[in-house]
């Protein structure tokens, strides 16, 4: 059983696709801590109601990115965490949580990877006309959106699709492949060579 930690910026959806998870034994292993870089997100909340330990680390608090991510760092070990999750976390990680997480943090994104970086990945899609979007479980590194991929699923782009729309029906495709990527962690299956991840 490892043990998770979850980085919320927001209101935590996927936070609580991992929770369901974990609580329905499809990942072996339990989130025992949410931290989040905001004070009223949503997925601090969702963390109280399943029992699991919800901290607001306020950035402004440190003098530099890099004090911040050290502290986020040390939060995160003193609890034993064998692999953290971001769900929605909105800022970058640094060389302090890089460097203590080696290999050990996965992020998932909006889009089919390397395509449409960063925010508003649905609304990148639509205006770059694909017909097909998608999402990503990534491990992460410096680079934004830029680390070695565990799993993809593909989201058919339909006529008439809005945003909103269209990351519905995406985020439903999140909720599925980021437990399952986490559970091929949990198991140790999963294998990085160069940037190619593979499951074993």
């Amino acid at each position: 059983m490892i043990r998770i930690g979850v980085l919320v910026s927001g209101r935590g959806s996927n936070l609580q696709a991992l929770l369901d998870a974990c609580a329905a034994g499809r990942i072996d292993g339990r989130v025992v801590v949410v931290v989040s870089d905001q004070a009223d997100a949503a997925g601090l909340e969702r963390a109280r109601q399943a029992g699991v330990e919800a901290i607001f680390l306020d950035p402004a608090a440190y003098e530099t990115k890099n004090a911040y991510n050290a502290a986020l760092a040390e939060t995160l070990k003193v609890r034993e965490v064998a692999l953290v999750c971001l769900a929605g976390y909105m800022r970058l990680l640094k060389r302090p949580m890089l460097q203590a997480f080696a290999g050990q943090i996965m992020n998932v994104h909006p889009a089919l990877l390397p395509s449409f970086k960063g925010l508003d990945a649905q609304r990148q899609a639509l205006e770059y006309g694909v017909k097909v979007a998608g999402c990503t479980v990534h491990f992460v590194t410096e680079g934004m959106d830029e680390g070695p991929i565990i799993l993809q699923a593909a989201v058919p782009v339909l006529e008439g699709d809005t945003e909103d729309s269209l990351s519905e029906r995406i985020l439903r495709e999140e909720h599925r492949i980021y437990p399952e990527a986490v559970q091929l962690f949990a198991q140790g299956r999963l294998t990085c060579e160069g940037r190619r991840v593979r499951v074993g």
